[in-house]
């Protein structure tokens, strides 16, 4: 496969997961948002810049006080942010389009539909009332996609691609949204009860707590779920070990040609494989992820050097 096939294929798949991760955590916070006086103003939305990478950008773009409207803005239409849900589409339809015959007729369809009634709609009117809806279409329109791959695809070096995209950018959404609420994961008062809904939320994983533990809400409990738990495809342990699995996958297809990438991908899943919840608190929770939203920047970069650049 060419390496500019690769890197169209490994970044429509980040696109794609991105616009759906942010259109889960602004739902998340705009319903907290009411919750969260206590926590300061604008805390949830602050919270939000932080878990999607974007707080530093948005204060360099908006003057004014973090809120609502300035961060449904960013988050949502902004074409400067490389995270809104705008760009996400239109970067991802981009390289769809590139390698379009890469992709099935459903994925393809699924994808420029989408954009299609995203160019059509009147973002500006996107807020209040209207964005929980519109938060829900977004979400539906990604699983469409996702599924259509699914089902469609050939389980070849493209279909390797797309899901190694995705697997990474889930990864490190894991992680952040975890560390921007690295603190409310203690036992606490009611706000910070909710603040725990919200982390589950904001990984879709409530009823999969239930399943798991079927008890009332747990700090290390979330945390053991959203990290060490394989059988919640969010949790960082499946992210990285589908990660692992997928470079597996593309290498055996290629000869057996390995990487830095590979050696690195096995090594973060092999210690979350063997971790512990416990000594990840006594670590520290920050510290424990901080490193890990720093490993999956590292490998990418490697997976970009060894698949993209070919420095391999």
């Amino acid at each position: 496969m060419l390496s500019t096939t690769a890197e169209c294929l490994f970044w429509l798949g980040r696109y794609t997961e991105r616009a759906a991760n942010i259109a889960r955590g602004l739902g998340v916070a705009s319903r907290l948002a009411s919750l969260s006086a206590s926590l300061g103003e604008g805390a949830e939305w602050r919270a939000l810049l932080v878990a999607s990478g974007g707080e530093e950008a948005f204060a360099e773009r908006h003057q004014e006080a973090v809120t609502q409207e300035a961060v449904v803005d960013w988050l949502v239409r902004d074409p400067d942010n490389s995270s809104s849900i705008y760009t996400c589409f239109e970067a991802a339809r981009r390289n769809g389009r590139a390698v379009r015959t890469a992709l099935t007729v459903d994925m393809w369809g699924a994808l420029n539909d989408s954009w299609n009634a995203l160019r059509a709609r009147d973002l500006t009117q996107v807020d209040g009332e209207a964005l929980p809806e519109f938060l829900d279409w977004v979400r539906e329109r990604v699983l469409l996609f996702n599924g259509a791959a699914t089902d469609t695809m050939l389980r070849n070096e493209a279909w390797s691609f797309v899901q190694l995209g995705t697997a990474l950018e889930r990864a490190d959404n894991a992680a952040r949204l975890l560390d921007v609420r690295h603190n409310m994961l203690a036992a606490g008062d009611t706000a910070e009860y909710a603040q725990w809904q919200a982390i589950l939320a904001s990984a879709s994983a409530g009823r999969a707590y239930q399943w798991v533990y079927r008890d009332r809400l747990a700090p290390q409990r979330i945390a053991e779920l959203l990290i060490l738990r394989p059988e919640l495809p969010r949790s960082l342990v499946a992210c990285f070990g589908r990660v692992s699995e997928l470079l597996d996958d593309i290498a055996a297809g290629q000869g057996g040609r390995r990487g830095e990438c590979h050696r690195l991908a096995g090594e973060v899943h092999a210690t979350l494989r063997y971790a512990r919840i416990a000594d990840i608190f006594e670590e520290g929770l920050h510290v424990f992820l901080t490193r890990k939203i720093e490993q999956a920047a590292t490998l990418g970069e490697a997976i970009d050097a060894f698949y993209i650049r070919g420095a391999g």
